[in-house]
């Protein structure tokens, strides 16, 4: 385990390899869950104001979903989540002309409509992130089947998990959060070589 401040990281956070193989898994992860996407509190706020801009983005079964469910949920375990459509894919989620299923926040966000991106659960994923008593745990979790293209990607270019997911670290954590623990990567990194 790696300790900064008060996140405790699993060691294959920067063990671990992975890159998003979107052209194989086809943003499986907006599609398969147990539940919409975890959310926080603030988060909920922000997609309520920001549905209405990106509701043009939205099939009519999606739109008619918020309408029925609310902009958010709530799930027994994790708490405020996105809703989803008969359990599955989120209401948010719309699929590009490669048959890529991709977030309505980040295709709104590039185009200047709102300023947030996407859930940051979403953004970091596959690290999950669980609320103790005083601290947060970090883990990776990727998908068994699903992300199967996105470890071999990752082990193919050595691309380390936290290294893939920098810009949603630094966006949870801060700047140097994330040079603590590149630096405690860096030096696991050698200690391992030798």
């Amino acid at each position: 385990m790696i300790a900064i401040d008060n996140v405790l990281l699993s060691d294959d956070v920067i063990e671990q390899q992975f890159v998003c193989d979107l052209t194989s898994c086809k943003g499986g992860c907006c599609v398969d869950g147990d539940c919409g996407a975890p959310l926080t509190k603030e988060e909920t706020k922000i997609i309520a104001k920001a549905y209405p801009k990106v509701k043009h983005l939205l099939q009519p079964e999606y739109i008619a979903e918020i309408e029925k469910q609310g902009t958010h949920t709530i799930d027994d375990e994790f708490g405020y989540v996105t809703p989803t459509v008969n359990g599955g894919i989120c209401v948010y989620a719309y699929t590009d002309d490669a048959g890529i299923v991709k977030c309505a926040f980040e295709k709104a966000q590039k185009e200047g409509l709102i300023d947030f991106q996407k859930p940051i659960s979403c953004h970091l994923y596959p690290i999950r992130i669980k609320q103790f008593d005083g601290y947060e745990g970090v883990n990776y979790e990727p998908r068994k089947t699903m992300c199967k293209p996105a470890c071999k990607l990752g082990k193919q270019l050595k691309v380390p998990v936290y290294k893939f997911l920098k810009t949603s670290l630094v966006r949870k954590y801060g700047e140097e959060f994330y040079n603590t623990l590149d630096a405690v990567a860096q030096k696991y990194a050698g200690k391992k070589d030798k």
